[in-house]
Parts: structure tokens; sequence; C-alpha cells
């Protein structure tokens, strides 16, 4: 049986490291796990005006939807000054609205990023226990995956190039499937 993960980029730019990343996971994804890309690009800031007036946004709710049909979810978090994007925690503060809270419940969480950085998202993927904790999410920790100095790891695309990071990402992803 097949399980699906729901894949968040939390960068914006189409070319960004962490979406290349996730597109890699997405197609190294071992036999049995099929990656869902996802998209935060749509979600407005939040706005609890907004949510009394209109209720959830669509970009919202379908990234409810998909995290509810989802076996697990997979984090690619960039690290800027030294912690989580705004945009990434700001989707994940929405999703959580309304009826979303109870679909992080239980729900397997692996996170991992990418950076020019020499440290690679390893404050960033700190700076994401508590948020998950406080969700009740069930945070995979046997495995971590920091892509760090990714200049001469990707194309101008932001496609991963790199066979040694490839096939980290790979064993990575093969320990969060026997997780599920």
């Amino acid at each position: 049986m097949t399980k699906t993960i729901l894949g968040l980029s939390g960068s914006l730019r189409r070319p960004s490291f962490n979406a290349g990343l996730l597109r890699a996971a997405a197609d190294l994804a071992p036999e049995g796990m099929r990656i869902q890309i996802g998209s935060i690009r749509e979600v407005p800031l939040y706005d609890g005006d907004l949510e009394a007036e209109s209720g959830l946004p669509q970009p919202v709710r379908t990234l409810q939807a998909q995290l509810a049909a989802a076996d697990g979810l997979l984090m690619v978090t960039p690290e800027y000054n030294n912690g989580v994007p705004g945009v990434f925690k700001n989707a994940i503060d929405w999703m959580s609205r309304g009826d979303g809270l109870a679909m992080f419940v239980g729900k397997p969480v692996a996170v991992i990023g990418a950076s020019p950085g020499g440290f690679g998202t390893i404050l960033a993927q700190s700076h994401w226990l508590p948020v998950l904790r406080t969700l009740k999410a069930a945070l995979w920790t046997e495995g971590r995956l920091m892509v760090s100095r990714v200049e001469s790891l990707f194309d101008d695309q932001g496609n991963l190039t790199d066979d040694k990071t490839r096939a980290q990402l790979r064993k990575f992803l093969e320990g969060f499937a026997a997780t599920l």
C-alpha cells in the first residue's frame, strides 16, 4: 500500500534550493511512498478579521485537505536569520485553524532543509520543534538532513544535481518511510 506524504517547501522563490530539494525528494521517494508537493505560495498573511469575515481562504482549505489525506508531512525549510521563514510559519499557523489542528495530531512529520551557509538549516529545524510539539505532531527524529553550501549542489533552475546529496536524501526518505 502506497503512503502519501504531503511535501511543503518554506520558500516562495521559484528556483529555490528548498523547492529543488522537495522536487528531488518526490523523485527519490522509495517504493511504497509518494510525495505530493503542496504550495504555500497563495496563503495570505494570517488576519483574524479576514478569518472571522470569510472563514479560511481557499489556499488554506486546499492545504488542509491535502494534509488530511496524507499519511505524513515532509517540511523542507530554509533558514532565514537563524530561524524559520515567516511565510512557512504563517502557512502552518493558517493550516492549524478551524478543524486543522486535529489534522496535525499524531501526523508523522519529517523536517529537512538546504542553505548556502555552512551549518545547513540546523537552527530553523530546531525552531520547528516547539511548533510541532504544540501541534502534537509525531516528529520523526531518527534521521536528519541539513544540506549546506548548496551553490555547487544545485543547477540554475534549483534542481539538485549532486549525487552524494541525492543518496543522502534517498536514505533519509527510506528511514522516514519505514516509520509510516
